[in-house]
């Protein structure tokens, strides 16, 4: 009933008569009971029929302001010359009152027959209440078309961040798949036996990117498992040349997040940072859920004297999708430490339970997951 009232009968066209018809009913019987209090000599039922009579010159006066000065000036930003032009229709709305009076009202209540008619000539209260029922029309179209600006305003704007977000997701695919295919490629140059496992392998992220990234969150536990073939995938590409820490803990069931956002930093680890040190390379992986906040650290060591090259789109694109997706959500801070490069992300998590209540510390169980036997000193 409350979406009825305010998404059709007060914005939509098809009512229009109708709330036209409602406001007039209002405002003469409001104004009607004004004038009994005020201790006019008449009936509530006169002063009903006065009030009637007395609204086409209420149309008359208010609707240029309400239906011309409020859309085409006050709301386009032409103030002063909306200013200019109340005053101008003030003064038209003397000879209205005047006129009206004079050549409509008083004969009409004449040749029906009534009694305490009001004189001819300029009378301030009856221009001031014509002029005070202008006022009410014209602050509640104000309002109604302000609302619906706003309305449209902000369905634009969220139709602008769905479409950037589609346009982000589809960037990440070909970026993320090319780095892949690649390392599998090197594989495939020296017949290694091990290509057909790392192409089941690519096989089972084609099918995550295919199929689960088709929707806005994903399963944590998925993604993590992403992340974990990605790693094996460059495990096998590195061999005994390189370290690798992984963890993960705390509460990684039942939560969901927005896909492939935490694999461009791995990726970008392997190509920026491992790839480029020619001694012994490593990397560390922290990832932790407590409380519905998940934080993930990733570390890894680089050469100090190759300069660090810009950022590739897969960064940036995580950088928007985080603005967009989980704003006033997120913490994200990438540090270069010279021999070490640094990226922390805080994230809070959706639920997939939507439980209302957070667990508290008491019920905190983690669960922990290890790989490695031991982290490098810049934890």
């Amino acid at each position: 009933m409350n979406d009825f009232l305010y998404n059709d009968f007060i914005f939509s066209s098809r009512y229009r008569l109708w709330r036209h018809l409602l406001y007039w009913t209002f405002h003469v019987s409001i104004w009607a009971a004004f004038w009994v209090v005020m201790g006019v000599p008449l009936s509530y039922g006169r002063q009903l029929i006065n009030m009637v009579m007395w609204v086409p010159a209420f149309i008359l006066f208010g609707y240029p302001l309400v239906y011309g000065a409020i859309p085409h000036l006050l709301l386009k930003g032409r103030v002063w010359q909306f200013l200019l032009f109340v005053l101008f229709w003030g003064v038209v709305g003397l000879y209205i009152d005047a006129g009206y009076r004079g050549y409509v009202l008083i004969p009409a209540q004449e040749a029906m027959g009534l009694d305490n008619i009001l004189p001819r000539g300029p009378l301030a209260f009856c221009y001031l209440c014509m002029t005070t029922s202008a006022a009410s029309p014209m602050i509640i179209k104000f309002f109604k078309l302000w609302t619906t600006k706003q309305r449209d305003w902000v369905r634009a704007q969220q139709e602008k961040a769905t479409a950037e977000l589609q346009l982000l997701k589809a960037q990440v695919h070909p970026h993320f798949l090319f780095n892949t295919l690649n390392n599998i490629y090197s594989f495939s140059l020296d017949n290694s036996p091990k290509t057909p496992g790392l192409i089941l392998k690519l096989s089972s992220l084609l099918s995550y990117m295919l199929y689960d990234c088709k929707t806005d969150e994903v399963r944590l536990e998925k993604e993590i498992d992403i992340m974990k073939n990605y790693i094996d995938l460059e495990r096998e590409r590195y061999g005994n040349k390189i370290e690798i820490s992984w963890s993960v803990e705390g509460e990684i069931k039942d939560k969901l997040i927005a896909p492939l956002l935490l694999l461009p930093f791995l990726e970008n680890a392997f190509k920026h940072g491992v790839s480029e040190q020619l001694e012994k390379p490593w990397l560390g992986v922290d990832i932790s859920v407590k409380h519905g906040t998940l934080r993930c650290k990733i570390a890894n060591s680089k050469n100090e004297h190759v300069p660090q090259s810009k950022q590739g789109i897969g960064i940036d694109n995580v950088k928007k999708r985080l603005s967009l997706i989980y704003p006033g959500k997120h913490e994200l801070k990438i540090n270069d430490e010279g021999s070490f490069f640094v990226v922390s992300m805080m994230l809070v998590l959706t639920d997939e339970m939507e439980v209302a209540v957070q667990p508290s510390a008491e019920l905190y169980i983690p669960q922990s997951i290890q790989h490695e036997t031991s982290l490098p000193a810049y934890r």
